[in-house]
């Protein structure tokens, strides 16, 4: 009786968790009806690589397997080391739908960075979800382990800098790349949540809806001499989401403030060009900007400046993939590079 009860309940959140998603784009194409949205093919010949190479990989662990898609920019000389930008994908997307709409390939290229897209498999999430809420039954750590099994794989096999390592998400995505930076904080240094939920929010299906729709969960307070450091935050957040609510990008930002002890610095209002503007709060310590809330009030659960042409992106929102790599590079410029560190 018990396991039907739970088999209802988890029945009943699939079917709510997807009458939001169908909500949210239709949200998000409040516009000109744009080309039909087309899925990229995942192979070779039809890679969104352009120019770069589109490498297929698979990690495995003791918690099963996962497939990811790294694009390494050509042009890269004997002995260099770079950057790796680790990208986690929202539901219902796999690593070419998120590279297509965030059109970080591109980035990469100009910039000489690796882009890291772990997949998630639908044996493991139907809807294609990173499962960041199942902390209490240990799923959620076991994909953190595969990605962390991923991210060391590519490292061993390219010339990665592994003291410039960083992560960025999107909604579901974007819940497991907070936790994996809280969890390994010393493995990464910048992280980025577009429309996602923060750590520690929900611990299960049944609390993971709750948790998307602003209601946050008293933060048990334990004792800490001294606070283990979380690397810096990006966080960008639509106002008009209708799957994740937007108390929750506000909610992160203040969460991730009060742990490393950072001070909100006053609201400024930006507008680059036609763009949707923005409201961006920073919080500083020891005069360093280690969190930053980016607030879209026109947003809805779209990547913000994607492409035309995929689900789940809003061209005319500010460019979130160059906000990003903005953030991240300002954090790696902080610390030393492989090579000094080996010096």
């Amino acid at each position: 009786m018990k396991r039907r009860g739970l088999s209802r309940a988890t029945s009943a959140w699939v079917k709510a968790f997807n009458r939001n998603l169908r909500a949210a784009t239709r949200a998000a194409a409040k516009r000109p009806r744009p080309p039909r949205p087309v899925r990229p093919r995942t192979t070779a010949s039809a890679s969104p690589a352009r120019t770069g190479d589109w490498i297929p990989g698979l990690a495995m662990g003791p918690h099963g397997a996962r497939r990811f898609r790294l694009y390494r920019p050509t042009g890269l000389q004997a002995g260099e080391t770079v950057p790796l930008l680790v990208m986690l994908h929202g539901c219902n997307q796999d690593a070419a739908a998120f590279a297509a709409s965030t059109r970080m390939n591109a980035l990469a290229r100009r910039e000489r960075f690796m882009v890291l897209y772990p997949e998630q498999d639908r044996l493991a999430n139907a809807q294609r979800c990173w499962n960041w809420y199942e902390t209490r039954n240990g799923r959620a750590l076991g994909e953190v382990a595969l990605i962390l099994a991923a991210i060391d794989q590519v490292c061993l096999l390219y010339p990665v800098d592994r003291t410039r390592i960083a992560l960025a998400g999107l909604s579901a995505g974007a819940g497991m790349a907070a936790l994996l930076a809280t969890r390994h904080p010393d493995r990464f240094q910048a992280v980025v949540m577009h429309s996602g939920v923060g750590p520690g929010m929900a611990a299960s299906t049944a609390t993971a809806l709750a948790a998307m729709r602003g209601r946050r969960p008293p933060q048990p307070r334990e004792p800490q001499a001294e606070p283990e450091p979380w690397p810096p935050l990006l966080v960008i957040q639509g106002g008009t989401d209708l799957v994740v609510s937007p108390r929750n990008g506000a909610a992160v930002a203040q969460m991730w403030a009060e742990h490393v002890g950072a001070t909100t610095t006053a609201p400024r209002a930006v507008q680059r060009g036609q763009r949707h503007p923005m409201t961006v709060t920073d919080a500083r310590r020891k005069g360093r900007t280690v969190v930053t809330l980016v607030e879209v009030p026109q947003l809805g659960h779209a990547w913000s400046g994607g492409a035309a042409s995929q689900a789940y992106s809003d061209p005319k929102g500010p460019d979130a993939s160059r906000m990003a790599w903005a953030f991240v590079l300002r954090q790696f410029r902080q610390r030393p590079t492989q090579e000094q560190a080996q010096g």
